[in-house]
Parts: structure tokens; sequence; C-alpha cells
């Protein structure tokens, strides 16, 4: 199994260099920070958090379960949602508003209930798991189990070591089900990160049918042959950060966010399920605009930050544990609104464009540059005499050579002649 968040994804370069970012830091850092733009909706308020910069950008956060109590607008909405599961007439399009609004769907049991019914699944109509003995001769068996197996910290705290490895072992079937039943979608790593938050929520029978339905829609591009695609959306965050902010970022601190729905990267299972309820009812190309959002967001942070990718890359892969998700959602929906899918699509197309071509500017500077070194080799005799003499002359190495070896014997012989056969000549007269 190819780890694909290891893949290098040098077509993310920014078309517009990072020299430039980086002149530009030392002038906006100080207007950003010190007088922000009351109209921005990005300009005020801008959390300073500074993250664990002691945890590799790939390795699963310790989710936190902590729970909270109800404040009196989700004790509502609670009400409101129970109503709505009491009523039959409850159409989709309610159930999508009722996880897109301010604090989605509340708790785990309303989810349970809901969140089928927002992808199109019967609760009551589903098939039974398979055992784990049945699928472990498939290819990807041990590549998924050693995934499952790095997934501890993403299970409750507490929970007893039988039922521990009980979901181990069903999150291991649930994803198997998927890639066999579907042959021509990929495993990749990080699914598992998607998986598992179904698996808690809704138990493995309703969740091996959820992301069915995810895997053929909304992670499709995530599970082609090749990273491809996922690159090619993820550009999407060049275009629209750029539209409303000077900053320049790279993407690949966004893979694993994109991914996993931010699963593998938030600490806080709270904010996880509610990002799920958002998605879940949201056009599958959310998560970019949430993303771009939080770097949005955070720009405060980045044109503090050194000049160089690494360190924004450091900065920006490390999510803040308090990022105000409801106030970002509204954001997110806000650049959808402004700048569609379509729209972006085409400046996606011109900078794909605009790189063609400068690969292809240089890769004729390279055949300009081959051609003249090989030139000027094949010919060094032209600034010769006898490439004076002879300018016509195709001059090889080979014809170098040989017409150097006649120069000397012709010279040889003068020298002969001129030493010997003249004095003889004039004693014989």
């Amino acid at each position: 199994m190819t780890d694909h968040n290891s893949k290098s994804l040098t077509s993310f370069e920014a078309d517009r260099s990072f020299t430039e970012f980086c002149d530009e830091n030392s002038r906006l850092v100080e207007d950003i920070r010190e007088s922000p733009s009351p109209t921005s909706p990005y300009g005020k308020n801008v959390a300073l958090v500074q993250p664990n910069n002691h945890r590799r950008s790939d390795e699963p956060t310790e989710l936190s379960f902590e729970k909270f109590p109800e404040n009196h607008e989700e004790k509502l909405k609670r009400i409101k949602i129970e109503n709505a599961l009491d009523d039959s007439a409850t159409t989709q399009d309610e159930w999508r508003k009722f996880a897109k609004s301010e604090y989605g769907l509340i708790n785990d049991d309303l989810r349970r209930k809901v969140w089928p019914l927002l992808v199109g699944v019967d609760p009551t109509q589903v098939d039974p798991a398979p055992s784990l003995e049945q699928l472990n001769s498939h290819p990807e068996y041990n590549q998924v189990v050693l995934d499952v197996n790095r997934s501890l910290k993403r299970f409750p705290p507490g929970i007893p070591y039988e039922q521990r490895v009980a979901l181990q072992d069903q999150l291991t079937v649930l994803i198997l089900r998927v890639i066999i039943k579907y042959p021509h979608l990929k495993y990749y790593q990080g699914y598992h990160d998607v998986a598992i938050t179904f698996l808690l929520v809704v138990g493995e029978e309703v969740a091996y049918h959820v992301m069915e339905i995810l895997s053929t829609n909304h992670l499709v591009e995530c599970m082609q042959e090749t990273m491809e695609p996922t690159q090619r959306r993820l550009m999407f965050i060049y275009p629209l950060v750029r539209k409303e902010s000077a900053s320049t970022v790279g993407t690949l601190f966004a893979l694993p966010w994109y991914l996993t729905w931010f699963g593998h990267s938030l600490n806080s299972y709270r904010s996880v399920v509610r990002l799920y309820d958002y998605f879940l009812a949201s056009e599958f190309l959310l998560p970019i605009y949430v993303t771009s959002a939080i770097v949005l967001y955070r720009q405060s942070e980045i044109f503090q930050e050194d000049c160089d990718m690494a360190s924004l890359h450091c900065l920006l892969s490390q999510l803040p544990e308090d990022l105000p998700f409801e106030y970002l959602l509204k954001n997110a929906e806000e650049l959808y609104r402004k700048y569609p899918p379509k729209m972006i699509e085409k400046d996606v197309e011109n900078m794909i464009a605009k790189e063609k071509q400068q690969r292809l500017k240089e890769e004729r500077d390279r055949e300009r540059r081959k051609a003249a070194y090989n030139k000027g080799v094949a010919k060094p005799g032209h600034n010769s005499l006898i490439g004076r003499l002879f300018p016509n002359l195709p001059l090889t190495r080979r014809s170098v050579f040989v017409t150097t070896a006649f120069s000397i014997l012709v010279g040889f012989c003068a020298y002969y002649y001129r030493a010997h056969l003249i004095p003889l000549s004039a004693a014989v007269r």
C-alpha cells in the first residue's frame, strides 16, 4: 500500500513567487496586527493561538470526548429536532437545515437517527456484517489493520480492552466491505479516520452503508488510482485565499484535513462530529471552503511566521484547539456563495495552463543550452587557424585530430626539407 500522504505535491507551488510574499510580509504584518479593517470578516479578533509543535502533522491527535452541558439555544434546538423525528413528513431539506445551522445536531443520540436520513440510508434495511475471517485474504487487509491499530487515540478513553478490540475489528470489516464491493475504489490512509467516526456514532452496519454512499460521492476523488484528482481539488485553496487576502500559502498542510474531514487533525470529538453534521448536509467541496476560511482566519499568524514554506506548513498543519467553528462555517458558506466552484475551477485551469507554459519554457531553455554546449564541443577549431582558413570544413573531434596530425606532418616535412635538402642542393652547385 502506498502512503499517499507522503507523495510530493510539486504542482502545488504557487504561481505567485514566495519571494514576493516575503517582501509583502513586513509591510502587512503590522497593518493586520495593529489596525485590522473593521469591515473585514477576518480582520478582527483573530486568535493568536500557538499550536502544539511537538506533534508531527501525520500523527493522530488524542481525541477529547469531554461533554458540555446544553445551553438554552441548544436545548431549544434539540426539542425541535426531536419533534421533527416524530413527524414523518419531515423532509431531507429540513434535516439539512438542522445539520448545517448553529450547533448542528446537538448530540450523538440525535446524530444516530439523523445522519442516516441525511444520506438516504434506512437503518431498518441494512445488510449484516460478515466476519473478519471472511475478509482477511484481501490485498489491502494488512494495510487496513496497520492503520486501524494506529487509531487507538481516536477511541473513547477508558474503554474496556475487549470492547476496544471489538471496535477495531468492526472498523476493519467496515472498510474492507466497501473496497471489496467497489474494487475500482482504492483505500487511502486517512479513510479509517472517517469510518471510525461513523462507527462510533451509528454502529457497524449503518456505518457501512453511510461509508458506501460517501465513498461513491463525497470521497470518490480521494479513492482513485493516483492522488491527482485530490491535488487538483486542493489547488482551489489558492484562488479562494487570494481573493480575500494578500497571503500565499502551500496546500500540502491541508491534505489530511480534506482526506479525513478534519477527523485526523482535531483534538475535540465535539468539533469533529459538528463538522461531520455540516459536511454530510453540504456539497462535497465544502471541506475545501472550510479550509480556506481557516487559513483566512489565521492570516495574522501566517504573516508573523518566518518566510519559508517549512515554517508555514508547520504552523498551518497544527490546528488550534479553540477554533470558532460556527463562525468559520458561516464564513465558508459565504465564500461558497461569492466564489462558487465553477468560478474557482476556471482559476485553477488558468493556474495549471500557466504552470504548463512555464515548464515548456524551461524545457526549451534547457534544450537551447544543451544545443549551444554541444555545438561548442563539436566545433572547437572554428577559432583556430584551421577554422579561419577552412570556415566551411565540418570540424568534428575526429576531423580536428586528423587535421592536426596532418599539419604536424607537413611542418615536419618542411623542417626536414629546409634543414637537409636545401644545404645539400647548395653544396652540389
